[in-house]
């Protein structure tokens, strides 16, 4: 069973694992704790032969990152008296994240990513890692990430961090005060055979599969792993206890910052620290957010605009599908058919509308919100590929060399340029959906378009109604402008000239999460509008969409006072107006 068809958590909610079948949608699951993630032997042997198959090519040749130093460093060799600590030495060097931590959410997109990447083989990790990455995302904790650190030429130092708190030199951070319940207490029975162990010992898979057939795990009171036995996953200490004490004395005072239960820290292996860090694994974790997010928020806007165009009854003559199927682009052709499906209107509708056209908002809905719908489709398509692919530097493969043997290729596949493009794509093609919502709202003041009064206001003569919300809606639309500047225009050379080129994919990523949350505000001041001025008519439309008008969460009230709690309500309410 892959990620994508994940069910419910009432249904017994688990992720596969497996290097194939993961998609944004079940990244966000494991992100948001609606599912825990399984691994199924056979990937966890594809990793193990992809780990066996690195060091027998590091033992016949030299190999970048285990045999030499990294970046500006790549032509210096490392000594065999300094082999043993070269992995720590590249950890400890390059967790040098700065700014903010990043938000638990983030963090546990990018673990799955990481340890889904490793599954795909290819990156001669030794499984140990990707275990433990697994055990985190089960028992809720997570690394202290800074924001800063990477241009889109790998996650660097978010990885180098993460690195750190896997071999037990920092400490994981719990979710919350009080973390939720392992979500495994949810799972039925599933597919996944069990492994052997040795007598009173039990590895990450052992608690997956338990809680997979129904047997109920707390992983608060469960005793950390131990597999003192080495097995396909390579030798691993896992001795139960609290992780070494960080190299980072202040990291300790973290406040979220715990002992236990925690993955029993992995023993480096040669190679595995930049075998680790050479991936994206937290701008794609991100993507994968902005995909999952925005994709609800994008179908809620066909249901905000369906009422925004009863609401000031508005010409369906525009939504027809002989006029939007003059540029069959399958965006356009889409939106146009859901607000056709919302209104109850057939393709070829009845009503001509108050107007003989419409202003821009209302009438040109289909084309400008249709490239924002392709672009989250673009960006879907390039996460499933990302997320599903090794792109470590140097790749191992199993049988490359000339002999039919392990090979080492050195190579750019860890260059983010497509997500970074279509993270900007989407940005800019959201801005002008924003742009039009924006517009909707600021002609809901207008009395020649509604037929109702200035503002949708009702009381004295002077009152305000839903006036400052064309204010607030355009300081968000603002951010969503800034947010929409390109990222992959950047330009930098680092590293004494070797590396004279970067994505700037993990700046497109923030921005894109910005720019979700500042169109959700958008579009949720929009539906504040719709909803009074359709309450406001004498004679309600008759169509599915307007079934919303009877939702109980938002007010009714039309007297001057503070709209922020109708906004949030509002905002609340998106993610059931996009399954309507």
């Amino acid at each position: 069973m892959h990620g994508t068809a994940a069910p419910s958590v009432g249904e017994g909610a688990f992720v596969v694992l497996d290097g194939a079948g993961l998609d944004a949608d079940a990244v966000t699951r494991i992100a948001d704790r609606a599912a825990v993630p399984a691994v199924p032997p056979e990937a966890l042997a594809r990793a193990d032969r992809s780990w066996r198959s690195a060091r027998q090519a590091a033992a016949s040749g030299r190999m970048y990152g285990r045999h030499t130093g990294v970046g500006a460093n790549r032509l210096v060799a490392v000594g065999d008296e300094d082999q043993a600590g070269q992995d720590l030495r590249l950890l400890r060097s390059h967790a040098g994240g700065v700014g903010a931590l990043l938000p638990v959410r983030q963090v546990r997109a990018a673990l799955a990513v990481r340890a889904n990447q490793a599954l795909a083989g290819g990156s001669g990790l030794q499984p140990a890692v990707v275990e433990a990455l697994v055990e985190a995302l089960r028992l809720g904790v997570h690394p202290a990430v800074g924001e800063y650190g990477a241009v889109g030429t790998g996650d660097l130092t978010a990885l180098a961090e993460t690195g750190l708190a896997l071999i037990g030199e920092r400490p994981w951070l719990h979710e919350d005060p009080d973390p939720a319940p392992d979500p495994a207490h949810a799972f039925r029975e599933g597919p996944w055979p069990a492994d052997p162990a040795a007598p009173g010992e039990r590895s990450v898979r052992d608690g997956l599969r338990e809680g997979l057939s129904g047997a109920v795990q707390d992983p608060a009171a469960a005793p950390v792993s131990a597999s003192a036995s080495a097995s396909a996953s390579g030798e691993r200490d896992r001795t139960p206890g609290a992780p070494a004490a960080p190299a980072d004395p202040a990291a300790a005072l973290h406040p979220r910052a715990v002992p236990a239960p925690v993955p029993a820290p992995v023993t480096l292996q040669q190679g595995d620290a930049l075998a680790l860090m050479s991936s994206s694994a937290f701008t794609l974790g991100q993507a994968a957010l902005v995909c999952h997010d925005l994709d609800i928020l994008l179908r809620a806007s066909h249901a905000v605009a369906a009422l925004s165009l009863a609401a000031v009854s508005g010409s369906l003559e525009a939504y027809a599908a002989p006029a939007v199927a003059i540029r069959p682009y399958p965006g356009a052709l889409h939106a146009a058919a859901e607000v056709r499906r919302l209104l109850g209107e057939p393709d070829r509708p009845r009503s001509a509308g108050r107007r003989i056209q419409d202003p821009y908002g209302f009438r040109a809905f289909p084309q400008v919100h249709g490239p924002a719908l392709e672009a989250a489709w673009a960006l879907r398509r390039i996460v499933a590929v990302e997320v599903n692919c090794p792109s470590e530097n140097p790749l191992i493969s199993e049988d490359g060399g000339a002999d039919g043997g392990p090979a080492a290729y050195h190579h750019g596949g860890f260059m983010a340029t497509p997500v970074g493009l279509a993270l900007d794509q989407l940005c800019l093609a959201v801005l002008q959906t924003g742009q039009l919502s924006a517009a909707r709202l600021t002609a809901f003041g207008d009395p020649e378009i509604t037929g109702l009064r200035s503002y949708l206001a009702s009381g004295a003569a002077a009152s305000s109604g839903i006036m400052i919300l064309e204010y607030s809606a355009n300081s968000a639309l603002a951010e969503l402008r800034a947010s929409a500047a390109p990222a992959s225009a950047g330009h930098t050379v680092l590293s004494r000239g070797v590396e004279e080129a970067a994505s700037f994919a993990p700046q497109a990523a923030r921005q894109a999460l910005r720019a979700v949350d500042a169109y959700r505000l958008v579009l949720a001041c929009e539906l504040v509008a719709a909803v009074r001025a359709l309450r406001l008519l004498p004679a309600r439309p008759d169509a599915p969409v307007l079934a919303v008008l009877d939702e109980p969460t938002l007010p009714a009230g039309t007297e001057d006072r503070a709209l922020t709690p109708d906004v949030t309500a509002a905002a609340d309410l998106l993610p059931r107006l996009a399954d309507l």
